[in-house]
């Protein structure tokens, strides 16, 4: 059984991975997936490609499944005000079903 969800994805540093992540999970979400990510956008080129001399300038992508449009909102917001004036990124929201719902939905249900 499919359950509707909205999937908030936040591409930005690699140096922020902690404070994004520590954010994300006060707010109320269960979890998150990160991958490295690169492409081109209004602050030049940034790639995941390997050799690097510093990690730390490599992209990153978050997916955060929510229940709630209204919790993917509030984490988008909380990290755009803290971080966006000053480090490059970008969040999106689309919504999303999922499919392993009965991990989704947690102890009590749907």
């Amino acid at each position: 059984m499919a359950k509707p969800a909205s999937k908030l994805v936040i591409v930005t540093e690699k140096l922020l991975l902690k404070k994004i992540a520590k954010i994300i999970l006060q707010a109320g979400a269960t979890g998150y997936t990160v991958v490295d990510a690169g492409g081109e956008g209004s602050r030049n080129v940034r790639s995941s490609g390997q050799p690097s001399v510093s990690e730390n300038f490599s992209n990153i992508k978050f997916e955060v499944l929510t229940d709630t449009r209204d919790l993917a909102l509030k984490i988008s917001d909380e990290v755009a005000a803290e971080f966006f004036d000053d480090y490059s990124g970008i969040v999106y929201l689309c919504e999303a079903e999922v499919l392993s719902a009965h991990k989704f939905c947690g102890p009590d249900g749907c």
